[in-house]
C-alpha cells in the first residue's frame, strides 16, 4: 500500500481551518449569501468556534457566525420552499444553525464570564430575527413565535449543559450561574409578556420530561428565575411589552356564538401540539373580579396563542399550570436541597404566586402537607394558609389549633424566632378571636418565658402586651389571684380552646421582675402600671440578641455614679478563716484567685 503524503481530510480540513481567520472566512460568507455562492465555509467557521480555547478567539468566532446567520435569515434562506437543490441546502444550513445555537447553550455554562453574556444576547436576538422571518413566511395572517429555537433556550438555562470550552477537565455542576439568571430575568422575563408567557409554557413541558434526579438543579433552577419575577400583569392594559414587535399587533376578536358570553370551542390551537391542552383546566370563574374589559374575551383554551398574549386571563392560566407541575416535585423527595427549596417557594408564596393563579386553593393541598412539616417551612405554610382564609374564603378550622402547636420552647431559641412573632401577631389580630384562644396563646408565651433567653423575653413582653390592649377580657389574667397554689392552665392540652388559660395569671412574666438583665425587668413592669400606653411597634424588638443587648449597656449613659473603694483589695473575695470555719473552707477557691491582683 503506497505511502500517503497528505494527512487525512479530517485532519487536513482542520489544518486549513486554524490557518485561516474567523474574519476572512465570515468575509467569504457574506459575498456567498449576497451572490448566491458557496456556504461551505460555514462549517469550518464552526469549526473555528468550536476549537477555539481563548475566550477571546471564541467571541470573535461565535460574532462572525451570528452576523452570518442573521444575513441568511434576513434574506430568507430558511424559507420553505424551492427545488430539490434548494431543500438540501436548506436541510444543510439548519443543522448548522442547530450546532452554533448548541454551542451557544453550552456558552451559559462557560467560566468566562463575557462569553455567558453574550451568548445569551445572541440566542434572544437569534430567536427575534428567526419569529420574524417565520411570520413573513407564514401563510396565514397571525405572528409567529419560533418555539424551537427557544426550547434550546430554556433548555439551556434550566438544565445547564457543559460548556464546549471545558472538555470534562472538571466535574461539571448544573445549577444556573447567577449572572445568566439576572441578565435574563431584568432584560426579557420581567419586560417582555410574550417571553414570560412562552417559558412558563416551556418549563412547565420541561418539568414533565426531564427527571429531577437526573437533573438535580432543574427544580432549583426555575425556582431561581420564578422567584425573581417582579412584575406579573394584573390588568391587561399591563400587556404591551414585546420583545417580537410582531406580536404586539393586537389580534383578531375572539369568534363568539352568541355574544361575548358563549365561546366557540373550535378555535385555533396554538402550533398544533396537543401539549396545549393546559388550558381546559384554568378557567376562571364567571364572576370574578378581575375580568377586565379591554382584554381578549373567550375561555383560555379556545384562544389562538396571538390572542393569549393579550389574554389576562391565558398568563394567569399558564403562570398556574407552571406552579401546579412544579411544586409536587418538591415534595416527591424528601431531602435537605428539596426542603430549602419548599422554604423560598413559601417565601413567595403569599405575595408573588397566590395573587396571580387562576383559583388559589388549587395549592391548598400542598400548603397544608407542607404544615406538618414543622419548624421554619410549617411556619412559612400557615402564613400562606392564612393568606388563603383571609383573602380566598378558604375554610381550615383547625388553623389556630396548628399554630399553637408551634409554640414549644425550641422556638424561642431558633433563628427564625423573629420571623415567628412577625406572623402570629397577624394571625392574632382580628378582633373577632374568641378571649380563651388568645388566653391560651399569652398563657403558653408566658410559660415558655421561664426558659428562653433575655432578647425572647423583650419580645414576649410587647406582644403580650398588645394582646391584652386589643382584647380588655384578657385583663383579669393580670388580677386572677388563685385560691390555691396550683395553676389551673393545662399545659399539655393540644386545643386552644380548652386550656383553663383564662382561669389562670401570667404569674410567669410577673416573676421577670427580678430578671438578672436589666433590661427584662424593666420593660415587664409594664404590666403593673395602667394601660394607658398605645401599643408597641413589634419591629422594635424583634431583632435583639445577646450582642445588641450588651451593646444597649454599654452605651448606656449613667446618671448616678456607682459607689467605689478608695483603696484596691489584693483579695477581693477574701477566704475564710480556718480557724473558725474549719480547714475544709480554707482551701484555695479558683474563682477568689482569679480575682486577686497586684
Amino acid at each position: 500500500m503506497p505511502v500517503r503524503s497528505l494527512p487525512p481530510p479530517t485532519k487536513r480540513r482542520k489544518t486549513v481551518v486554524e490557518s485561516t481567520s474567523a474574519k476572512s472566512l465570515e468575509t467569504q460568507l457574506t459575498s456567498a449569501v449576497t451572490e448566491n455562492g458557496s456556504l461551505n465555509p460555514l462549517a469550518d467557521l464552526l469549526i473555528l468556534a468550536y476549537g477555539s480555547s481563548d475566550a477571546r478567539e471564541m467571541s470573535k468566532a461565535v460574532y462572525s457566525v451570528y452576523r452570518v446567520f442573521v444575513l441568511i435569515i434576513t434574506r430568507g434562506m430558511l424559507v420553505h420552499g424551492g427545488d430539490a437543490t434548494a431543500k438540501l441546502v436548506r436541510k444543510w444550513i439548519w443543522e448548522k444553525l442547530d450546532s452554533y445555537v448548541e454551542l451557544l447553550v453550552g456558552l451559559l455554562q462557560d467560566e468566562e464570564f463575557a462569553l455567558r453574556k453574550s451568548s445569551l444576547e445572541i440566542l434572544f436576538s437569534l430567536l427575534k430575527h428567526l419569529s420574524t422571518s417565520l411570520t413573513k413566511s407564514s401563510s396565514t395572517a397571525q405572528p409567529q413565535f419560533h418555539f424551537a429555537h427557544f426550547k434550546h433556550i430554556v433548555h439551556g438555562l434550566l438544565l445547564c449543559p457543559p460548556s464546549p470550552r471545558s472538555n470534562g477537565s472538571s466535574k461539571h455542576d448544573s445549577k444556573m450561574m447567577s449572572d445568566v439568571r439576572e441578565h435574563f430575568v431584568e432584560s426579557w422575563f420581567s419586560v417582555y409578556d410574550d417571553i414570560r408567557w412562552c417559558f412558563l409554557r416551556e418549563a412547565t413541558t420541561a418539568l414533565s420530561k426531564y427527571s429531577s434526579v437526573e437533573n438535580p438543579h432543574l427544580l432549583d433552577n426555575l425556582l431561581s428565575i420564578m422567584e425573581k419575577l417582579s412584575t406579573f400583569p394584573t390588568d391587561s392594559s399591563e400587556l404591551n411589552s414585546w420583545w417580537v414587535e410582531e406580536l404586539g399587533v393586537k389580534p383578531p376578536k375572539h369568534k363568539s356564538a352568541k355574544g361575548d358570553a358563549e365561546e366557540d370551542d373550535a378555535a385555533e390551537s396554538v402550533d398544533g401540539n396537543d401539549e396545549d391542552d393546559w388550558r381546559k383546566f384554568f378557567d376562571e370563574d364567571s364572576n370574578a373580579k378581575d375580568e377586565k374589559k379591554n382584554s381578549v374575551k373567550g375561555r383560555a383554551y379556545t384562544l389562538t396563542f396571538h390572542q393569549s398574549l393579550f389574554s389576562l386571563q391565558a398568563h394567569r392560566a399558564v403562570f398556574t399550570r407552571t406552579w401546579l407541575n412544579f411544586l409536587p416535585h418538591l415534595s416527591s423527595i424528601s431531602t435537605s436541597s428539596n426542603q430549602a427549596l419548599t422554604t423560598r417557594a413559601l417565601n413567595i408564596m403569599h405575595r408573588g404566586v397566590l395573587p396571580h393563579l387562576t383559583r388559589p386553593v388549587l395549592v391548598m393541598d400542598w400548603i397544608s402537607a407542607c404544615v406538618d412539616l414543622g419548624e421554619t417551612v410549617g411556619l412559612l405554610a400557615l402564613n400562606a394558609l392564612f393568606t388563603l382564609m383571609r383573602d380566598y374564603n378558604l375554610d381550615y378550622p383547625s388553623f389556630f389549633t396548628r399554630l399553637y402547636a408551634f409554640l414549644h420552647r425550641d422556638v424561642l431559641h431558633l433563628k427564625h424566632r423573629a420571623r415567628f412573632f412577625r406572623l402570629t401577631e397577624l394571625f392574632l389580630s382580628s378582633s373577632h378571636l374568641p378571649a380563651t384562644l388568645l388566653a391560651s396563646f399569652v398563657k403558653r408565651l408566658s410559660r415558655l418565658s421561664l426558659n428562653a433567653p433575655p432578647a425572647a423575653i423583650i419580645m414576649i413582653v410587647p406582644f403580650t402586651y398588645n394582646i391584652l390592649k386589643q382584647h380588655p377580657a384578657l385583663m383579669v389574667m393580670i388580677h386572677n389571684n388563685p385560691s390555691t397554689n396550683t395553676d389551673p392552665f393545662i399545659a399539655d392540652e393540644p386545643n386552644p380552646n380548652s386550656t383553663n388559660a383564662l382561669d389562670s395569671s401570667l404569674w410567669e412574666l410577673h416573676s421577670h421582675i427580678h430578671h438578672y438583665d436589666p433590661a427584662v425587668s424593666t420593660i415587664v413592669r409594664i404590666f403593673s402600671e395602667a394601660f394607658t400606653k398605645p401599643g408597641y411597634s413589634m419591629e422594635d424588638f424583634l431583632d435583639h440578641t445577646y450582642g445588641t443587648l450588651i451593646e444597649t449597656e454599654v452605651r448606656r449613659k449613667i446618671k448616678r455614679e456607682p459607689a467605689l473603694a478608695m483603696e484596691l483589695r489584693k483579695d477581693i473575695f477574701p477566704m475564710a478563716d480556718a480557724a473558725n470555719l474549719g480547714d475544709c473552707l480554707a482551701v484555695s477557691d479558683a474563682v477568689s484567685e482569679l480575682w486577686v491582683f497586684g
